[in-house]
């Protein structure tokens, strides 16, 4: 730690190592088997939870980049065991949230950018060079691929999976799959569903429930009524009508 610049304040846990040149601000709270690589900026609001490994050049909660963002103190929250690769950069949050949360067991590759008051769930993939506006929401096991850029206030339900290069500009509904120009449904992420341990009656429900909404001739609040009407509402159907049906900015088309 004798190249580093860490600060009395900070409260740092038990079997945490920083490596030359990092900076440590004061308003910082480090949990246990932290690690902090060379280089790395971690400033103030910053709220590390253990087994956190931040690599290379990473700027962990820097101030956010909202005009109307006038110093009020806010936090950037980092769950257990979350990698964060090189030179990503986690702005803390504004007076809307106070805080920007990045959840538990989460893999955001090098390059990516996550804005002010962000929130993302758990065992979240982010790969390279992903760049998101303020106020968007990833849920639990969503993967998103390289270089996508995310309009702000974009929602993203659980286990969606979206191929590289696109751009987010309407809500993801759960459990898709996602690409195409525009981006659109592209059916269910049936692997991925499969290897959490979806069961077939599972994946069977969902799979209906999206045939009546993209492949039927109901527009999509009609298609909610509809399931709503006929179907059981399965913790999967259930969670699938009420992201649609709280959705602001839409729900991405699908090919019909």
């Amino acid at each position: 730690m004798s190249n580093s610049v860490i600060s009395k304040k900070a409260k740092i846990g038990s079997n945490t190592t920083v490596k030359d040149f990092s900076i440590i601000e004061d308003d910082v709270i480090i949990g246990n088997d932290v690690e902090i690589a060379s280089n790395v900026l971690v400033a103030d609001g910053a709220r590390i939870s253990d087994k956190v490994k931040l690599h290379h050049g990473a700027v962990v909660s820097s101030l956010p980049q909202d005009l109307k963002f006038s110093g009020e103190v806010t936090t950037m929250e980092i769950g257990e065991g979350t990698v964060i690769r090189e030179y990503a950069t986690l702005n803390r949050g504004t007076s809307h949230s106070n805080k920007t949360v990045v959840g538990k067991n989460c893999f955001l590759m090098a390059y990516v950018h996550v804005a002010h008051d962000c929130i993302i769930g758990n065992n979240v993939i982010i790969a390279n060079s992903v760049h998101m506006g303020g106020h968007v929401e990833i849920d639990d096991h969503a993967i998103v691929g390289g270089g996508c850029v995310i309009h702000q206030f974009t929602k993203i339900g659980p286990h969606v999976m979206i191929g590289g290069g696109f751009r987010i500009v309407k809500d993801l509904p759960p459990y898709i799959l996602a690409g195409g120009f525009p981006l659109k449904y592209e059916g269910i992420n049936i692997v991925g569903l499969r290897r959490r341990g979806f069961t077939d009656e599972q994946l069977e429900n969902i799979q209906d429930a999206y045939k009546l909404i993209y492949q039927s001739e109901y527009n999509f609040g009609d298609a909610v009524k509809k399931i709503r009407d006929t179907f059981e509402m399965t913790p999967e159907v259930k969670g699938i009508v009420d992201f649609i049906e709280k959705s602001e900015r839409g729900i991405v088309k699908g090919n019909k």
